[in-house]
């Protein structure tokens, strides 16, 4: 997956019946600024409003997931938000003329049509991933609905379906990488039981509906006169009542196509948290329900663990090591703070120090309860950012980095023997005229202990 914020090359629209409404709707995508996310625009009503396509925003999820802010309301969004996501679009503005998307033909393919032929355009800042470090579940004990989620390097899926029919029963799918989401799962269509189809047009449902946007599964047996009268309201042709089994005009795409439309169901409501995850989802008997409140219960998640540590593996080799960086920085013993570079990137730096009893500081700070001086974090988290600085110059040996300014510092954790700080450290902006302004984190183990914001000087030794 790209590792910078995406936006589309340019915008598209696409126009259809609405599902639930019958309207004819027209759906406008915009490529938006950095961070901006996903937001949908209802242009047809007073003020046109705004509003953010998160997780909380989701108010029902009976045929669909339905978002809304105030009066403004928009439903069946997903398909759409699995497209995006798949292709790991990150920021785009949604505009719509009515309470709904268009069904088109109950998959994401024309979506994925559309981003293929205007493109993906990279911006400049970096993606917000979010890392899973361990298992994390969500249950339904009155469906048997589960979501679980488990470490993973890709974000991938793995579904299973069960339904009490005889033509539908059980079926599972699976994508381990997003980018087969277009040849895998994008034309899945959407699928409904003759048995719902009564009491959705009851409840003012599926006005839009018919046998070129959805698979209708006939599986018990009823007169031919009631068939008939819903396949005249479907619109299908005319079926014998003695065969059970699949009722839509395009055959189907696979034999587990139900299971892949609820994977992609899955991704859709996943693009509702915010930000792509890193971590490998396995999902039982899901449906819009849980998928939002799994998307709900991971938004606090990510809310508690806003900056995640960087992950560390010890056998690995460090990008720069103590001799190294001695050849990068002044400091020496007592005050060189860094033991090891593992990861270095052009605007930031990832640092290790291993802290042990024997650290001089320790001797009076404390003698009975020894606690690393939160002076010493900072300067740590400086001499971090004065290696990513001087590693960019010619004749680092030659140059020295000085403070000019340090804001925004926050305690939140001691740090005692025993303990392995990380350090990550980033450029708030590109370096000019010999100013870094940087943002610095130190963590033991999955835990934030400190931060800062510090300015500092590059200047040339005499």
């Amino acid at each position: 997956m790209n590792q910078k914020q995406c936006t589309l090359g340019e915008s598209f629209s696409l126009s259809g019946k609405g599902l639930h409404t019958g309207l004819n709707l027209t759906v406008t995508f915009i490529p938006a600024e950095e961070d901006h996310g996903y937001k949908i625009q209802r242009v047809d009503l007073p003020g046109q409003p705004i509003f953010d396509a998160v997780a909380e925003n989701v108010v029902e999820t009976t045929r669909g997931t339905v978002l809304a802010k105030g009066e403004a309301r928009c439903s069946t969004v997903e398909h759409a938000m699995a497209a995006l996501y798949a292709f790991g679009v990150d920021n785009v503005l949604i505009q719509v003329d009515g309470p709904e998307f268009p069904i088109l033909d109950g998959s994401a393919e024309l979506y994925v049509k559309e981003i293929n032929r205007v493109g993906i355009v990279e911006q400049q800042k970096d993606k917000a991933f979010y890392r899973i470090t361990h298992k994390m579940e969500f249950k339904d004990e009155e469906t048997g609905s589960c979501i679980t989620i488990l470490p993973d390097e890709e974000f991938s899926i793995t579904t299973m379906i069960s339904f009490k029919s005889k033509v539908l029963n059980t079926q599972f799918a699976t994508l381990d990488n997003m980018e087969n989401f277009s040849t895998e799962i994008a034309a899945a269509r959407t699928f409904v039981f003759v048995r719902e189809i009564e009491l959705l047009l009851m409840a003012g449902l599926i006005k839009g509906g018919d046998l070129d946007n959805a698979i209708v599964i006939y599986e018990d047996k009823k007169s031919q006169e009631e068939l008939d009268k819903l396949c005249q309201l479907t619109g299908a042709e005319h079926h014998n009542a003695e065969e059970l089994g699949y009722l839509q005009h395009k055959k189907l795409v696979w034999e587990n196509e139900p299971a892949r439309h609820k994977l992609l169901d899955i991704i859709g409501d996943m693009a509702l948290i915010g930000r792509p995850i890193m971590g490998r989802i396995i999902a039982t008997r899901p449906g819009h329900t849980i998928n939002n409140k799994f998307a709900r219960m991971m938004r606090k998640e990510i809310k508690a663990h806003e900056v995640q540590a960087p992950k560390y593996d010890p056998n690995k080799a460090p990008v720069l090591d103590n001799i190294a960086i001695r050849q990068l920085l002044p400091h020496r013993y007592p005050m060189l703070l860094v033991d090891k570079v593992i990861e270095m990137k052009k605007n930031y730096i990832v640092g290790l120090k291993n802290i042990t009893n024997n650290e001089p500081f320790f001797t009076g700070h404390f003698p009975n309860e020894p606690v690393m001086p939160g002076v010493l974090q900072i300067e740590a988290l400086a001499q971090c950012g004065g290696i990513l600085v001087l590693s960019g110059v010619e004749n680092p040996e030659t140059w020295s980095t000085y403070f000019l300014k340090i804001d925004d510092v926050k305690f939140r954790q001691k740090v005692v023997p025993g303990d392995t700080l990380l350090f990550k450290v980033q450029f708030v902006a590109p370096p000019r005229h010999n100013i870094a302004t940087m943002r610095g984190f130190a963590f033991v183990g999955e835990n934030c202990v400190m931060e800062a914001t510090f300015t500092a000087q590059i200047t040339q030794n005499k």
